[in-house]
């Protein structure tokens, strides 16, 4: 089957909210599905941060709201975790409970800098995926939207943001659901790329796109040939 033949979940009514929402990836995702019609809830650890994030994503048609966090992860469908690597445990430990029974959607990557560059940090668990998912029994945890570029997501004249999102979980009916949202940003393609337990290399390997981004002075992506 081609890519052009999945068949993917109806998802254009699911609200979507994003818990670190006023940091870069998280703002910029919000805004890409407000964008594409979705009402967009911004967390924060207060709801006058959430909102005050909220307001500086908001523009013609785009309907996005602002709250603390655990309003935003009981209020939103699917919810997605953009939160710094330092405080990923606990924002999501104290989530727990209105996280409970949602797909969630970890972005986060776990690295750390020095006058090297960029390097993935190791993780008990295996991965930030894999933390939420023992940190979060009860919620069906999905890894996706690793690598994509903060400022071309926050750039709105971008039209199109041409890469593909591995989508990593054990269960399909998830997997499939965010690979649908992913295709609802123009320019971007869901692919599955395994089992949740494989989510360590593809969070470690945005240490290499950041490699490749200050070498070019790009905003590279990925591409999966033959999908």
């Amino acid at each position: 089957m081609t890519s052009t033949d999945r068949v993917l979940p109806d998802v254009p009514a699911l609200t979507i909210g994003i818990l670190g929402g006023s940091g870069p990836q998280g703002g910029g995702l919000g805004l890409r599905f407000a964008a594409a019609g979705h009402l967009v809830l911004i967390g924060s650890r207060s709801t006058e941060r959430g909102q005050e994030a909220a307001a500086k994503l908001a523009g013609p048609g785009r309907r996005i709201e602002g709250a603390d966090n655990a309003t935003v992860a009981q209020r939103a469908d699917v919810v997605i975790v953009a939160v710094p690597w330092d405080g990923h445990r606990e924002t999501l430990e104290a989530l727990r409970e209105p996280l409970a029974g949602k797909i969630v959607i970890d972005c986060v990557n776990p690295m750390g800098f020095d006058s090297g560059g960029a390097f993935a940090l190791a993780v008990p668990e295996g991965s930030a995926a894999q933390q939420a998912a023992a940190v979060l029994p009860d919620s069906t945890v999905v890894g996706a939207f690793h690598h994509v570029s903060a400022v071309l997501l926050a750039d709105e004249s971008v039209a199109k943001i041409d890469t593909d999102i591995l989508v990593l979980g054990d269960d399909r009916a998830a997997t499939d659901l965010v690979a649908a949202l992913a295709e609802r940003i123009p320019g971007m393609r869901g692919i599955y790329a395994g089992k949740l337990r494989n989510a360590g290399q593809v969070e470690a390997l945005t240490a290499n796109l950041i490699s490749v981004n200050r070498r070019y002075k790009s905003h590279a992506g990925l591409r999966i040939t033959d999908v």
